[in-house]
């Protein structure tokens, strides 16, 4: 099972990532991704959830026409993770 960050570790991760901030709801990271409109989203979310299905770590996330709002967390553990981190970097990736 995967262990929660440190607060160390945690504002380490969060200074290497663009545009993620700790959310205000529990133990997590959060981004909103816009995109040129709902197919390029849509696109992007088809994307993620292959690379998440292999990492069989999913996130929470929703779609309103051209914008994608993602929070991340490991709920096995409880919080934050090194797996909420690889996701989000390869989130950040696949958006271009």
């Amino acid at each position: 099972m995967a262990e929660q960050l440190t607060e160390s570790q945690r504002q380490e991760a969060l200074g290497s990532l663009t545009g993620w901030s700790p959310s205000l709801e529990g133990d997590a990271i959060e981004k909103t991704f816009r995109f040129a409109g709902f197919v390029e989203a849509f696109g992007f979310m088809t994307r993620v959830a292959l690379v998440a299905e292999k990492m069989n770590h999913h996130p929470d996330w929703s779609n309103v026409y051209r914008t994608v709002t993602v929070r991340l967390t490991t709920h096995d553990a409880g919080g934050l993770t090194e797996l909420d981190i690889k996701l989000a970097r390869a989130m950040d990736r696949l958006a271009g």
